[in-house]
């Protein structure tokens, strides 16, 4: 991990006065490869943390007060206490990300002591990148490291899994278990209940491309009502077929496809679930199928089918689980033209990037005709550098006393 830069040493000296900073923590952001929307199922995905991240540098306070401060001024300095019961900020406040490590963890462990501290960032936000998770993952390792908490890695990912949804969004548990478990060159297949993360080396002549569709995918508002309602039409759809099968409502969804192959369950899924809810069906099912199929592409270094996945699990989130939008499309119809492996939308859709897979040596060539034929026909000038860039693929969160 690398000094802060002075930017951070600036911002922190202005906002809080005094001492320097004595802890830092890089938490990386991530692009999913394959499994999206299957983590709140139960079901296995493939994701990979990427080289930018969030660093929050702090100091500990004498109180339990958490004063956090951002060298982007869209986000303005917010402070709280740091109890088991706090009050949120309201909705799409970005301190209602730090406020969610600090309940759970003292729900569970307070009283605990809090930190002045100053965050930045350079994952593109509301980018599909995994920047919330990210703070979230950064204010809880530095409280646990600041208190002395006794947490193993597993139990602080799913941890703060659940906290997160205090934000309001009924999400999974794969960007905090990647954020913090992350090795580095190397994805890792995240299996749930019980958690655990298996690492896969990328091959070495293997890219993977990252484009914004400058589209915001802000799990706020409208769109959070969306991504929840896709939460429990899963759910619904589940109780349904699984009654049908006198399963039982207890039944989870690695429950159900380990006892059926995936066509049988289609067929049986089709008899009892309407229109509106087979296709979210269809899709669950079929994406688990592709994450255990883009495991064994990896490992064989089969880029054809890996591409090949990437491809069908882009038109199953627009076609079956209704996620996708034209700019993503556009931008994966782009990348295919450039003669990419596969091109699919990367986490949880409405907008935020798309992830290409490329021999390294097509990405100049790649990267210039997305260049061309997506931003600069849409009239972006200047650098592109948040918007279109070469995933590297690294380790995880950690936290460092200077």
């Amino acid at each position: 991990m690398t000094r802060p830069d002075t930017q951070l040493q600036a911002a922190f000296a202005e906002q809080f006065g005094g001492s320097s900073f004595t802890h830092m923590v890089r938490a990386p952001g991530r692009v999913n490869l394959m499994g999206d929307h299957t983590d709140y199922n139960g079901l296995p995905v493939v994701p990979m943390a990427i080289q930018r991240g969030l660093t929050l540098v702090s100091r500990l306070r004498k109180d339990g007060e958490i004063c956090i401060a951002n060298t982007d001024p869209r986000f303005p300095p917010r402070s709280f206490e740091l109890t088991g019961d706090i009050d949120p900020f309201p909705g799409g406040d970005w301190g209602n990300y730090a406020k969610a490590a600090g309940q759970a963890l003292a729900q569970r462990y307070g009283p605990l002591a809090g930190f002045d501290a100053v965050v930045s960032s350079d994952i593109p936000i509301a980018a599909g990148l995994s920047s919330s998770s990210a703070l979230v993952m950064a204010v809880a390792l530095m409280i646990v490291d600041l208190n002395d908490v006794a947490i193993g890695a597993a139990q602080l990912m799913e941890l703060i899994a659940e906290a997160e949804r205090y934000v309001g969004t009924r999400g999974g548990g794969m960007d905090q278990a990647i954020c913090l478990g992350a090795q580095p060159g190397s994805a890792s297949r995240i299996d749930f209940n019980p958690l655990r993360l298996t690492p896969i080396p990328i091959p070495n002549g293997w890219r993977f491309i990252v484009a914004f569709s400058g589209i915001r995918a802000e799990k706020s508002g409208a769109t959070r009502r969306v991504y929840n309602q896709r939460t429990r039409e899963c759910e619904e759809a589940l109780r349904r077929v699984a009654t049908a099968l006198g399963l039982g409502e207890a039944v989870s969804y690695p429950g159900l496809m380990s006892g059926m192959p995936v066509a049988d369950l289609l067929a049986a899924a089709e008899g009892v679930l309407e229109e509106s809810l087979f296709p979210r069906f269809r899709h669950v099912v079929t994406e688990a199928t592709r994450v255990t199929s883009a495991e064994v592409a990896l490992k064989a270094d089969d880029i054809a089918g890996f591409g090949k996945l990437m491809n069908l699990s882009h038109q199953s989130l627009r076609d079956d689980f209704a996620v996708s939008c034209a700019a993503l499309d556009q931008l994966t119809a782009v990348a295919l033209g450039a003669g990419v492996a596969g091109a699919r939308l990367t986490g949880a859709g409405f907008g935020g990037c798309v992830v290409a897979l490329s021999p390294a040596t097509e990405v100049e060539r790649v990267l210039h005709r997305l260049e061309r034929e997506y931003y600069i026909a849409a009239g972006c000038e200047g650098e592109l550098g948040d918007s279109l860039f070469v995933a590297q693929p690294s380790g995880g969160a950690s936290v460092v006393e200077l």
